[in-house]
């Protein structure tokens, strides 16, 4: 069977991808890139949006029974936060970001801050106290918001980076549309 088959390779393919779109693999000093310094932003950042999210259900617990409201809160906004910050890096028009920014604030920071486990052990405990209307609610509105709030704070990002570009009133500026 070619490489190319259903089975799966060490890398990806030619012509395919590579995972971490900050990363070109066909570049020998990316490829063999020490990860020491990524994986300690993401270390750092993760201990203080873990710590946010914990600092927020202490202030805002959920009673036996009652809907977890903190936690879906939390997940809505991390998720909003994470479509501001992946506009600006992307999309923002500066010059490039830190290379860590997105690994200390996205993954770490907003990856600690957000949290399926905690969601996951919400749903699990209203089940377990017989508040089955409330779990299925609280599953459904957390993706609703969750998935909302990532569109609405990207699509509002958008704008107001375009909104505010240098040279805006000189023309459309480089990469923008005249229509």
């Amino acid at each position: 069977m070619s490489r190319r088959g259903s089975r799966p390779g060490p890398g990806p393919g030619p012509g395919a991808e590579a995972i971490d779109p900050d990363v070109d693999l066909h570049v020998p000093a990316q490829r063999a890139e020490p990860q020491g310094r990524v994986l300690a932003a993401v270390a750092a950042g993760g201990a203080v949006g873990a710590s946010a999210r914990y600092g927020i259900s202490l202030l805002w617990p959920a009673a036996p029974g009652a809907f977890p409201w903190a936690t879906l809160w939390i997940n809505a906004s991390g998720c909003a936060l994470i479509g501001v910050l992946m506009v600006l890096i992307s999309e923002g028009g500066r010059s490039a970001p830190h290379p860590l920014l997105r690994p200390f604030a996205g993954v770490g920071v907003l990856g600690g801050f957000t949290t399926f486990s905690t969601y996951a052990m919400d749903f699990s405990r209203l089940l377990d106290e017989g508040e089955a209307r409330s779990a299925l609610a609280y599953a459904g509105l957390t993706v609703v918001a969750a998935l909302g709030a990532v569109w609405a704070a990207a699509s509002v990002t958008r704008l107001a980076v375009r909104g505010r570009g240098p040279g805006r009133e000189a023309g459309p500026g480089p990469g923008r549309v005249v229509r």
